[in-house]
Parts: C-alpha cells; sequence; structure tokens
C-alpha cells in the first residue's frame, strides 16, 4: 500500500481564501476520506516577512493562521505542504508599483534581478517559520512568455529554457538554505523535447541533456485533468519517468470556472488516471482544485468525487461500495451531488466542460455573441433543473449550495435564451412578440436578485470577505445592463427610437467553424460579457 502522500491542492488565489475554520473542516472530512496531505495553493495570498504589498487587500493568510491550520491538520493526520509560485503566476502582485521593477512581462518575475531574489528568500523564511513540512511546490509553471519582456530589453534574447534553468538553480538554492525539499510543475521540462507540447500526440525520447537539466532534488509534478484514456495517463507517465526523478501526479476535482462542479468529467478523468498512478507506482498524488476566474463553486460541493478519487486509488472500484462508504461517513446522499452538475450540462455534454451554466448567465441581451451556442428550448431545461436542485435544498449540511444553484437555473430559465430570442424577433420586426419578451427581462432580474442573495450566502459561509467585491461587480454590472437592455427594448416598442443597433448585427458563429450551436471551452468573464474592452 502507498505510503506516501494523497492529498488535495486547495486554490486560495482566484479571489476566495477560504475561512481557516473551513479549512479545518474541510481537512477533517478528507482525513476521513483517507486523505492525508494538503497543499494551500497561495500565489500571493498569505503574509510575507517585510513585504506588506504583497497579498495587500486579497484576504491574505497571516502567519497566525497558517500556523493554526498547520497544527491543527497535523492533530488529524495531515501534513499541509505549502504551494507557492516562484517565477510565473503572480499577476495580482504588480497591481503595487513597487513590484514592477521585477516584473518580466505578463504575470512573470524578472529573473536575474536582485530585488526578485530579496523578495524570494523573504517567502521562503516566512513559509518556513510557519509550516512544518520538508516539502514545498514551486509551481514554475507556463512561464511562456519568460525573457520576453523587461529581460529582453536588459539582457538581450535568449532561450527561455536557459532563463529558466538560472532562475531554477537559485530558487532550490533558496529552498534549501531554509530546510525545504521542492517540487515543480512538469510542464516546461516536457515541452523542450517535444516541440512546445506538454501532451505530445507521439513523443520524443527525453534526450539525456535535457534530463540532467532537472535538478536532483527537485520533483516533478505531472499535471493532467482532461484525459479520459488510460493510455494517455500510462504514456506520460514513462515519459515522466525517464527523467530519473521522483514523479508526482496531480489530477483534478472540476470545480473552475463556473459555479457548479463537475463531478461526472472528474470521475472520467481519475478513474484511469488512478489506475496508471497504481500500475506505475506513483506514491504522491494530488487532486487540485482550481478556482479559476472568480472561484464561486463550493469546494465541498466535489466531496462524492474526492472520496470516490481516493477508492480508484485503493483499487476500488464498485460504484456501489463507493456510494455505501461515502454515505456512511458523510450522511449524506452520495447521487445528489452530481445533479449539481447539470447546469453545466443541460444544452449537451460536449466532453463535460461546458459551462453554460456561468456564460449563459453573463452574456450580453444585445451583444451576445455567444448565442451562437446556445440552443434553443434550452430555457425550459434550466426549468426542470432548477426544480430537481430545490428538492434537494431542503435539507442536509450543504442545503445552500443546492439553493444556490437552484435559484441560479431560475435565472438561466428566463435569461439563457433572452439574447437569441430578443435578435431573432427584432431582426423579424415581430414587437408582438418582443412585448412578451419583456416579461422574461422582468423575470431575469427579479431572479437573479434571489441568485445574488443566495450564492452570497454561500461564499461568506465557505470564504473571507476580500474578493466578493468581483462577484459583486459582475453580478451588479448584469443587473444594470439587463435593466438598461429592457429599457432601451421598451423606448424601441413605444417608438421613443428608431432602431437598436446591437440587434442589427449579423450574428456570427463563435467558434468560426459553422457549427451553430456547438458547446465551447467558454472564454473567461470579461471576454464573456463583452467584445468591447473593459
Amino acid at each position: 500500500m502507498n505510503k506516501g502522500y494523497f492529498g488535495v491542492m486547495l486554490d486560495m488565489s482566484r479571489n476566495g481564501v477560504m475561512k481557516v475554520e473551513k479549512v479545518k473542516e474541510f481537512a477533517k472530512i478528507l482525513a476521513s476520506f483517507g486523505y492525508n496531505m494538503i497543499q494551500l495553493y497561495t500565489e500571493d495570498t498569505y503574509e510575507v516577512d517585510n513585504e506588506p504589498y504583497f497579498g495587500y487587500m486579497r484576504g491574505r493568510y497571516s502567519k497566525a493562521e497558517l500556523k493554526e491550520i498547520v497544527s491543527y491538520c497535523e492533530s488529524i493526520g495531515i501534513e499541509v505542504i505549502p504551494c507557492v509560485q516562484t517565477l510565473a503566476h503572480l499577476n495580482q502582485i504588480f497591481t503595487w508599483p513597487i513590484y514592477h521593477q521585477i516584473l518580466d512581462c505578463a504575470d512573470i518575475m524578472l529573473v536575474g534581478e536582485e530585488r526578485t531574489y530579496v523578495l524570494l528568500e523573504n517567502i521562503f523564511k516566512t513559509l518556513r517559520e510557519c509550516f512544518t513540512s520538508k516539502y514545498i511546490n514551486i509551481g514554475m509553471d507556463e512561464a511562456m512568455t519568460l525573457g520576453l519582456g523587461k529581460y529582453l530589453q536588459k539582457n538581450g534574447y535568449h532561450d527561455r529554457f536557459e532563463i529558466l534553468l538560472k532562475h531554477l538553480k537559485i530558487v532550490c538554492e533558496l529552498a534549501e538554505k531554509y530546510g525545504f525539499k521542492p517540487t515543480m510543475w512538469s510542464d516546461m521540462f516536457i515541452r523542450i523535447a517535444n516541440n512546445n507540447e506538454y501532451y505530445p500526440a507521439n513523443p520524443n525520447p527525453i534526450p539525456d541533456e535535457v534530463k540532467a537539466l532537472v535538478p536532483e532534488n527537485v520533483g516533478l509534478i505531472y499535471w493532467d485533468y482532461y484525459h479520459t484514456n488510460y493510455e494517455h495517463y500510462d504514456k506520460m507517465l514513462n515519459i515522466h519517468e525517464e527523467f530519473k526523478r521522483d514523479v508526482w501526479f496531480a489530477g483534478g476535482a472540476w470545480c473552475w470556472g463556473t459555479f457548479s462542479p463537475r463531478n461526472g468529467f472528474t470521475l472520467a478523468t481519475m478513474k484511469p488516471a488512478m489506475k496508471a498512478c497504481l500500475d506505475h507506482s506513483v506514491n504522491n498524488v494530488l487532486i487540485t482544485m482550481w478556482g479559476d476566474n472568480g472561484k464561486e463553486c463550493s469546494f465541498f460541493s466535489l466531496l462524492p468525487s474526492l472520496y470516490a478519487v481516493r477508492k480508484y486509488y485503493e483499487g476500488v472500484t464498485d460504484e456501489k461500495v463507493i456510494k455505501e462508504g461515502f454515505e456512511k461517513l458523510t450522511g449524506e446522499n452520495y447521487d445528489k451531488f452530481f445533479d449539481l452538475d447539470l447546469p453545466n450540462l443541460v444544452a449537451e455534454d460536449y466532453g463535460g466542460r461546458n459551462c453554460l451554466g456561468k456564460y449563459g448567465l453573463y452574456n450580453d441581451p444585445f451583444n451576445g455573441y455567444l448565442d451562437s451556442t446556445v440552443a434553443e428550448g434550452v430555457g425550459k431545461k434550466y426549468k426542470k433543473v432548477a426544480c430537481r436542485l430545490r428538492k434537494h435544498a431542503k435539507t442536509g449540511d450543504y442545503a445552500h449550495i443546492f439553493d444556490c444553484i437552484a435559484k441560479l437555473c431560475d435565472v438561466l430559465t428566463y435569461k439563457v435564451e433572452l439574447g437569441s430570442l430578443t435578435r431573432k424577433y427584432y431582426q423579424a420586426n415581430d414587437k408582438e412578440a418582443l412585448k412578451e419578451l419583456l416579461h422574461s427581462y422582468k423575470m431575469s432580474e427579479r431572479k437573479l436578485e434571489a441568485f445574488y442573495k443566495s450564492f452570497k450566502n454561500c461564499w461568506f459561509i465557505d470564504n473571507k470577505p476580500c474578493g466578493f467585491d468581483v462577484q459583486d461587480i459582475r453580478l451588479g454590472g448584469l443587473k444594470q445592463r439587463l435593466k438598461s437592455c429592457r429599457e432601451r427594448l421598451e423606448d424601441y416598442l413605444a417608438g421613443k427610437i428608431d432602431s437598436i443597433p446591437e440587434l442589427e448585427e449579423k450574428l456570427l458563429d463563435y467558434c468560426g467553424v459553422g457549427d451553430m450551436g456547438k458547446a465551447i471551452n467558454v472564454p473567461r468573464w470579461g471576454e464573456t460579457v463583452t467584445p468591447n474592452k473593459l
């Protein structure tokens, strides 16, 4: 049996920073599932000595809070490993002028700058004070434009892997200085040997000179949340084993990019992944729980997936046994959590990653270029989903989550087709139909207010207040936009204005492939609400 780590990575960097008591509650549940590790993913949401602007106004964890989390988790058999960034994914710190001098480009720190390493040493020193684990996840992923900004201006062109290795050497020395054994995401090294591809269809053998680039004391984390076939994971683990380094695997419990989870897709990807990990004797596994684009989804909505994935890793795949085990431990019905997936799936399940439940909410009524992906009649499906979820919202510790997602579906019942119908009736000059559609505008506004209150309740149950300002701005903006569009439509119908120019635009297929209605991996909020520059 595995004697290593099996844990989760909790994203605390996308506005939602979980309250300390909620981290402890989550950890207690995980311990009962057989987990023994948590990684706290904190890009800048933690206190760092001598760096007052690091995580400023972001709900960062104080040193005292980190120590409290670590102490509690250790008392129940869970090790807490710091999971930070030491190169890229640090866009929020560059809000502050004090860090502009160490910005290369995008969200990447300037390699070779003395102030960069002053910051990094302050980070390692603070983390060592707060954490007892010998391990640290130093990040180092997706620095694709490394060396192409200020570094290029100062030093001329250098290959980004040369720059990465120069930086990695210093970071590893700092880690060692403070008693940490570093691990890092593996994608930058895999790309070297495979024409910049992380998941190559036909992988090249890893050249000896590339293998040698990885420091001997660094563990490589192979991350993959996307594939549903065993052969892919088997192939990728073979590639990683060529490096002759400590190999970790990071899968995903899909809770990012939407208000509701994707338990079904989580299991479809992690079942073959866990089998491959067992076959390759991978001793260290973490299931990532990202919060990309706002962290609207409660981590607690993925509990059945987290239990099932742990069982898969133990070699248990019998669904009945898994359900019974989950329900015995939690007192919660296993199947009902999978109903939380439905807002993302009602249009059609295109690989399990459709997020209509979010972009259908924010898609603009007049500038709705995503209307090309919304099938006719889907609003009625949301009405049925809302009724189904409401039944689960009556009892149980997580009733508030079901209430929130039911109210989201109430909004989508009226809102999801609002733009496509408005354009259709306007271009057909059907003013009677437009008058009737005003009811959907008003109902969208009314249901949005109820959803906002429920979502706010969910947020403040789980998270610190910082970060909810983003939700206020997004949902408040939607509320005002619905009102504005409705009033302009009323003015048009009353003859006060002659036209609505936005509705006279020919609607193009968002995907650009002539397949109207096809579900997509939707752009982020800012690209969803408008094609204009925010």
